[in-house]
């Protein structure tokens, strides 16, 4: 499963995180740093990522237009960037079933 972090995310997690999810990246690193919400689904979609964001607008998304892409919505409120590596560490078997799922678009991370 290759990641795709919003803005709201520090890039340093894609580094921290390569080791469970090699093939990841960040808004910044592919130059949507400034993108629209539509143009980084659209990213997502054509290269095979999850989105990963703290903001409600990719769940939205997600609910009207299904998957793929889909999205990890982190629910976390202002956390070390450490601490959203524990979580993606701790929930990693929770993540790895969630991209089996046909049925789920969203999955809520907290």
């Amino acid at each position: 499963m290759k990641l795709l972090f919003d803005q709201n995310l520090s890039p340093r997690i894609v580094i921290r995180l390569n080791d469970l999810f090699p093939g990841s990246d960040h808004v910044q690193s592919v130059g949507l740093a400034c993108a629209s919400d539509d143009e980084i689904w659209n990213f997502a979609k054509s290269h095979g990522f999850v989105i990963v964001t703290k903001d409600e607008e990719f769940n939205d998304l997600s609910v009207v237009r299904g998957s793929p892409p889909k999205v990890i919505w982190l629910q976390i409120g202002n956390c070390t960037t450490s601490q959203v590596e524990a979580i993606f560490r701790d929930r990693f078997a929770d993540i790895q079933a969630f991209e089996l799922e046909d049925w789920s678009s969203t999955l809520l991370l907290g």
